[in-house]
């Protein structure tokens, strides 16, 4: 099992390496100046040539490419000579570092966290950004898939061992219903049937995020009714492929005949379906789990847009408005670490579900 996770891990190095060498590369290569775009109706040439030093744009691709890596890897060199700038490492302001050796005056190896660089807009550093809008997307993201999960998984079950009955059809029609709506379509019905025309009875906001300012003064609290809506709409569609793969698996799993030897063992029919199929049956409902969670875990734009929630989808979309370009780079990189960790977990759940996925 230890052979089985560490040949996961070196997949998943190997994969984010591909994944930083093509972000570099198509925002290098991608129209628009950041230059001109920073400095808007004041444009001329030293202060364009003044900002690309500073952001290390007036330097060769190549030496811009090995300066991203350096800044990302949490081994890096720092060399004391370069002036400090836009993409060499400032311990006194971005990042503490554990010396590792010196080698003269002024080159230095250090130990440090990943530097993903500061905005092009605002000057903030681009972990700053995210650490504040990625905790809002984590705990959506986490509520939809938990309650697409548990009811999902539900209903499938209940459906297979009720196969061809009226719930099994009625679910099975809202099933394909709930794949095909938009997200940004049922954000817009919900928000305003069950906030706006309802919102007597329900209570629930069209808009507002996990933390809510006190109109006396007080502060933010935590108001979790604003996650409501959210959740519900972020989670139908998962909700809905979850239930269906749950029902076919369980049922192509019962028609198998190690199924039909527990019950004439004289097994319990609860005992056959926890012990024997429902395990059987779990693997592409996994796989399904942690697609949808790796794509919530992205940002949910329309959604955040729609109930005002702010979250990375949203900061995303703004920096690609902005050509920040440093925001972007580093939300798809940190999206992408996200994705490869999710990837590496189910990996190991399908090895504890089948062995033989371990021979792999």
């Amino acid at each position: 099992m230890l052979i089985f996770i560490a040949k996961r891990l070196f997949y998943g190095i190997f994969v984010l390496f591909g994944v930083i060498t093509i972000v570099f590369f198509l925002f290098n290569i991608l129209p628009g100046d950041p230059t001109r775009m920073m400095l808007g109706q004041r444009t001329d040439i030293a202060s364009v040539e003044a900002i690309q030093q500073d952001l290390g744009l007036n330097r060769p691709v190549r030496v811009q490419y090995f300066n991203f890596l350096n800044d990302l890897s949490p081994i890096s060199w720092y060399n004391r000579t370069e002036r400090e700038g836009y993409w060499y490492l400032d311990s006194t302001k971005y990042a503490p570092f554990l010396l590792l050796v010196k080698t003269g005056e002024n080159g230095t190896l250090i130990l440090k966290k990943p530097y993903l660089r500061r905005s092009y807009q605002s000057k903030r550093k681009v972990t700053e950004i995210i650490s504040t809008a990625f905790p809002n997307t984590a705990i959506l993201a986490t509520a939809s898939i938990l309650f697409a999960m548990v009811v999902g998984i539900g209903i499938g079950i209940f459906s297979a061992l009720h196969k061809d009955t009226v719930f099994d059809r009625i679910t099975l029609v809202v099933s394909v219903l709930g794949m095909s709506v938009p997200s940004f379509f049922a954000a817009i019905l919900f928000a305003w049937l069950f906030a706006f025309v309802l919102g007597d009875y329900t209570g629930l906001n069209m808009f507002g995020s996990l933390y809510t300012v006190d109109d006396l003064g007080r502060g933010e609290y935590l108001d979790l009714k604003n996650l409501v809506l959210p959740a519900f709409t972020l989670g139908i569609r998962p909700l809905a492929v979850i239930s269906e793969l749950t029902r076919n698996s369980l049922l192509e799993v019962l028609s198998q005949d190690y199924i039909r030897t527990a019950y004439a063992k004289g097994l319990s029919r609860f005992h056959v379906i926890t012990r024997h199929a429902l395990k059987n049956a779990m693997n592409p409902i996994v796989t399904a789990i942690s697609g949808w969670f790796a794509s919530l875990m992205a940002g949910a734009v329309f959604v955040e847009y729609v109930f005002d929630w702010k979250g990375l989808g949203v900061v995303i979309v703004d920096a690609l408005e902005q050509y920040d370009f440093p925001v972007i780079m580093g939300a798809v990189l940190f999206i992408s670490v996200i994705l490869i960790i999710i990837n590496i977990f189910t990996d190991i759940i399908y090895g504890w579900l089948d062995p033989r996925v371990r021979a792999t």
